[in-house]
């Protein structure tokens, strides 16, 4: 295939897209063009077999139940615990109550698997709470900007089983390799928000009063429930007594078990959480056919391989790939979702990063730190839309407020390469 044909292909997807019309539809019909005018294979059999076999692996039933789950906690009073719990104890931290977005969005992370549910739940509690004390609405917004993007790297992680589906490895191992990344990730988001404080201390409101030690103990129950929850969804997975559906399947008795405790489920919100995770995951499961089809149609058609010559032909070392592949990510992502951007450039990608020696369980967890840069880049930033959505704000200073954070994942790009070991050390004692 010549560099028009591909041209053609890539500017036909980027102009369906743009019209509006839903992503999956979108991936289809230019696949359907691409192996109708450019093959002579047989479109209809070819789209019923892999829409199939794409839609029907037994992996995937974790996903709709990671997002019932999230749906669960989003539509009880669990989440809002979190602030509950969490504010006595960052009265004297610097940047106190800044850093409440980057800690409730981490635990919240843990149980939902989802970017944009991690930023529109933890910012309904925080943003009000924290516009309210008097906080700049530019820290405030940017660091949940940058913060809900844990939801895709903390396990358990939508991405990542869209991922290890896409890749064949391990859900188990790639979630395991997650946590400490999270955790440095947190570390580094919280280490801003201190330098930040630092240099702006007029901008800090000034500390509550002091609270005794029993006082931010007993606040410190609100967080046991959804503790308790993280416990044992990861624990089942790390301790090798259940698969990530398992896990999902008592994430979501777990969370159901909770909020029915606390008596703050309704039976409306009950069938509300169970429908939005059903249009959620329909909605991904378009796109993983769509995307699915026009990765066979280019592999007909011979763009995987056109593209690993390219690259191959640039001689590259690991260093400048992960260069190269991360700048084209952020592009990507400038028109695609993140599911999207996965399903679609793994099956390309994956001889070309094997051929350079990258581990995939590492590869995995770069593909996520890039596609969480991509979900606060405008115009197709899912985080930057949940934010609009919470605050009237115009998407490009939503987009300003959030490019520290850009940055600062951009670093742990480059700390994880340094230092591969941040990834693969755990995964490696499974």
């Amino acid at each position: 295939m010549d560099i028009v044909t591909a041209a053609l292909l890539v500017g036909l997807l980027l102009a369906v897209l743009a019209s509006g019309l839903w992503i999956g539809l979108a991936l289809l019909g230019v696949a359907v063009f691409a192996m109708e005018v450019f093959t002579s294979r047989p479109v209809g059999d070819s789209m019923v077999f892999t829409i199939w076999g794409s839609t029907s692996n037994w992996t995937l039933t974790a996903l709709p139940l990671f997002l019932w789950m999230g749906e669960i906690l989003f539509r009880s009073r669990l989440t809002a615990d979190l602030f509950k719990g969490l504010a006595p104890w960052l009265n004297r931290v610097p940047g106190r109550l800044l850093h409440a977005n980057v800690i409730g969005c981490g635990i919240f992370a843990a149980v939902s698997g989802s970017s944009a549910a991690t930023c529109a739940t933890i910012g309904k509690i925080t943003l009000p709470e924290l516009k309210k004390r008097g906080y700049p609405d530019a820290i405030s917004m940017g660091s949940l900007a940058g913060a809900g993007t844990f939801g895709l790297l903390i396990p358990p992680s939508i991405i990542m089983i869209v991922y290890a589906v896409a890749t064949d490895v391990s859900i188990a191992r790639l979630f395991v390799a997650g946590v400490v990344p999270g955790l440095m990730l947190m570390a580094i988001f919280s280490g801003y928000i201190m330098f930040w404080a630092w240099r702006n201390p007029a901008l800090v409101p000034a500390a509550d009063a002091d609270t005794t030690l029993g006082e931010k103990l007993r606040a410190a129950r609100h967080l046991l429930p959804v503790l308790s929850l993280i416990v044992l969804v990861i624990g089942a997975i790390y301790s090798g007594l259940a698969t990530a559906t398992e896990s999902a399947a008592l994430g979501v008795a777990g969370a159901l078990a909770l909020s029915t405790i606390e008596r703050s489920l309704t039976w409306a919100g009950f069938k509300e959480g169970l429908f939005a995770a059903c249009r959620v995951y329909c909605m991904i499961g378009l796109i993983l056919a769509g995307a699915s089809f026009l990765t066979l149609a280019m592999g007909f058609i011979g763009l995987p391989r056109e593209v690993a010559a390219y690259i191959g032909s640039l001689q590259l070392g690991a260093f400048g790939l992960i260069l190269l592949l991360m700048v084209f990510f952020i592009i990507l992502g400038c028109f695609l979702d993140g599911i999207s951007m996965v399903v679609l450039t793994m099956a390309v990608l994956l001889p070309t990063v094997q051929a350079a020696g990258i581990d995939l369980i590492w590869f995995g967890i770069f593909v996520v730190l890039v596609v969480e840069m991509a979900q606060i880049t405008p115009p197709v930033g899912f985080n930057l839309f949940v934010l609009q959505g919470l605050t009237g704000r115009e998407l490009p200073y939503l987009a300003r407020t959030a490019l520290p954070f850009f940055g600062l994942l951009v670093a742990s790009v480059l700390l994880i390469y340094l230092f591969p070991q941040l990834v693969l050390w755990l995964p490696g004692l499974m």
